[in-house]
């Protein structure tokens, strides 16, 4: 069936510029999507937005034109707990390719255990409160039970302003947690601030991993990532490098292609990998980044 995406939606870049950055041999994808198609991979009655498509033929592509070599799929709000077009991604491409997907606390043993066969090794939960219905803590609590025994981990989403209210709470899951998009701080504010700081301490005290990822969604001020510029996301480099610093082992970057919900603008990916060289000081340390990190989450 057809889907007409939400009014107003931005499209992901296709005319990318080619990239500045050579990334290492072995990169890493830790943080990407498939919308649909939506004639084959229909979108949920429940989602909160409807995407343009962006197939995994597409995400080949731009993996290839980046010099990316392997990924890791996320389950994006929009196929609700239906992984049936990310486990797509990974049947086509199982070597290079783990996934991260949403299922329901009803969930058997035998589904995880084939899903793990595929390449799946963590859930993801959504606390971002427009994107939907309740906090899902009691499901969490059951399905991060279930999980524990296949070694999978929990991929976490939420507002640096919620923190306060769920950090006890994920404190005390029985699995390793993944932090998306530095847990969205509020880059207006220094980065050694109270919130910031606070994310940091509860990174500590929990072990997590954290994306460093989506400075096109976090920045207030730009200049956004456009064809011709090389410094992009001032204001987000210094909360990526302070997370880089204090966690060098804990660290993974994704592109979040293709970019779902963003309002002011669209990145081209390509010029967007010149964040990396921002965020980074040297090639060992980018190379720990996109490369040493995620395979030891990922294919250990």
């Amino acid at each position: 069936m057809p889907f007409a995406p939400t009014p107003g939606w931005l499209n992901w870049e296709r005319d990318r510029a080619h990239p500045a950055v050579e990334l290492p041999t072995g990169s890493v994808d830790a943080h990407c999507h498939v919308f649909g198609p939506g004639d084959v991979f229909p979108y949920a009655p429940t989602r909160k937005y409807t995407p343009c498509d962006a197939s995994k033929q597409d995400l080949f592509r731009l993996h290839e034109d980046l010099g990316i070599a392997r990924r890791v799929m996320v389950q994006a709000t929009c196929h609700g707990t239906d992984n049936a077009a990310l486990l797509d991604v990974l049947a086509a491409d199982p070597a290079a390719s783990r996934g991260v997907v949403s299922v329901s606390s009803d969930i058997t043993d035998e589904e995880l255990a084939r899903m793990h066969e595929q390449g799946v090794r963590g859930v993801r939960f959504n606390f971002v409160k427009r994107l939907v219905d309740h906090s899902p803590v009691a499901e969490l609590m059951l399905i991060s039970e279930k999980i524990r025994a296949f070694g999978w981990h929990i991929v976490i989403y939420f507002e640096a302003a919620d923190l306060p209210d769920l950090e006890s709470f994920l404190a005390d899951l029985p699995v390793p947690l993944v932090v998306d998009h530095m847990g969205r701080p509020d880059v207006s504010e220094s980065s050694t601030g109270a919130e910031f700081s606070r994310f940091i301490s509860f990174v500590d005290k929990t072990s997590a991993w954290v994306k460093v990822s989506c400075p096109e969604r976090l920045s207030h001020s730009g200049p956004f990532a456009r064809k011709g510029n090389t410094d992009i996301y001032d204001d987000v480099v210094p909360f990526a490098r302070r997370v880089i610093s204090e966690f060098p082992d804990h660290v993974l970057w994704g592109t979040d292609w293709p970019h779902p919900n963003l309002k002011s603008h669209m990145p081209d990916d390509a010029v967007l990998l010149n964040y990396l060289a921002q965020i980074t000081d040297s090639d060992a340390q980018l190379r720990r980044v996109l490369v040493d990190n995620p395979t030891a989450l990922y294919w250990a």
